[in-house]
């Protein structure tokens, strides 16, 4: 009897069901632990790029976390970047660059970035850019007189590189140099005409003085030995003829197990009397003033509108956002304290340097 008056007297007892614990509010696009993937995704996206010059970080415009199991995570990141003076060789670290302004024509990257956080450890798995200079329209709006960047391959760019080059090489007694790309070039016309060029280049075994004897035996130098540099160059056309010119070789770097310093360069412009490396035919550039991040990183599953971990069924990171966009206009409508400030929505993050 005893025992049925106990059985009754639990079966009567609450039922406590284990309560789920809530997910993880989702990241910040300024959070602390955004910031750290993307640096990292920066650090990979230069330390990849084949041509052109390093980006620095402008804006994180979302971040998406998919969790895989513990202490594993798959984490989505879009970045716009901004270009930097430093070309993509110079050993000048990134915090050191200088970005470009916008009256100096500024170019940005875009870019789609997927790694992996294991064990608190983040490694990029792949990633897909592109970068475009600003328009012409808004460079002139803000500053009318300020020379636009002029096509890589346009004459009088050409002309100037070559001249710059052969120039260089005419008055040192140190290596002969040979081009390795062309990265920017500007033509100023009005009041003085005034072609400004930066280009790459790369030591050679020959020195300038035995270049002249027999050019066509300058190879540049393996990698255990190779010296890059980088060459600024102005020339003045009218009313008066001036050029002025200054290469810096960077020295010798040791380079990188997984990419061999001199698979990194390789745009060059074959011109009659111009001597060059081998490498990408001119026309991956031709009629572009900026070398795109497209041809160094195209890897779709670096979106996760292409990523196999992200089922159709799950919002997207722009729903995400948006619908942070609108629950923060929704509690606007709320009277709130004299001096209260909304919070600001977890997506896109503050702007380091200025918006193109």
């Amino acid at each position: 009897m005893k025992a049925l008056v106990a059985l009754i007297l639990l079966v009567q007892l609450p039922i406590h069901k284990a309560v789920p614990a809530a997910p993880p509010a989702p990241l910040g696009c300024d959070d602390p632990e955004s910031e750290a993937a993307a640096e990292v995704a920066v650090s990979y996206i230069n330390g990849r790029s084949h041509h052109g010059y390093k980006f620095a970080l402008n804006r994180i415009e979302n971040i998406r976390v998919l969790p895989q199991g513990p202490n594993n995570d798959i984490v989505f990141l879009e970045l716009d970047l901004l270009e930097t003076t430093c070309h993509i060789l110079s050993p000048t670290p990134l915090a050191n660059c200088t970005v470009r302004s916008f009256t100096q024509h500024a170019v940005e990257g875009d870019c789609d970035v997927k790694l992996q956080k294991l064990d608190g450890k983040l490694s990029v798995l792949a990633s897909k850019c592109h970068s475009h200079a600003d328009s012409s329209e808004d460079v002139l709006r803000l500053c009318p007189d300020c020379p636009l960047l002029a096509s890589l391959n346009n004459t009088e760019v050409l002309t100037t590189v070559t001249a710059a080059l052969n120039d260089h090489n005419s008055k040192t007694a140190d290596a002969y140099l040979k081009l390795l790309e062309i990265g920017r070039a500007k033509i100023q016309y009005h009041p003085v005409h005034i072609v400004s060029v930066e280009f790459a280049v790369a030591a050679t075994n020959c020195s300038a003085e035995e270049a002249k004897a027999n050019v066509e035996a300058c190879q540049l130098l393996p990698d255990n030995q190779s010296n890059f540099g980088f060459c600024t160059a102005t020339m003045v056309t009218h009313p008066s003829q001036d050029l002025r010119v200054d290469c810096q070789l960077y020295g010798h770097q040791v380079p990188t197990p997984d990419i061999p310093f001199l698979s990194r360069p390789g745009v060059t412009y074959s011109q009659r009397g111009q001597d060059t490396s081998a490498g990408l035919v001119p026309g991956v550039v031709q009629g572009f003033t900026n070398h795109n991040l497209r041809l160094s990183h195209n890897n779709p599953v670096a979106s996760e509108s292409s990523s196999s971990e992200f089922p159709t069924s799950m919002l997207s990171a722009k729903s995400v956002a948006k619908r942070a966009v609108t629950k923060v206009a929704q509690h606007d409508k709320v009277p709130r304290p004299v001096g209260f400030v909304p919070p600001p929505p977890p997506c896109p993050g503050k702007i380091r340097h200025f918006k193109i």
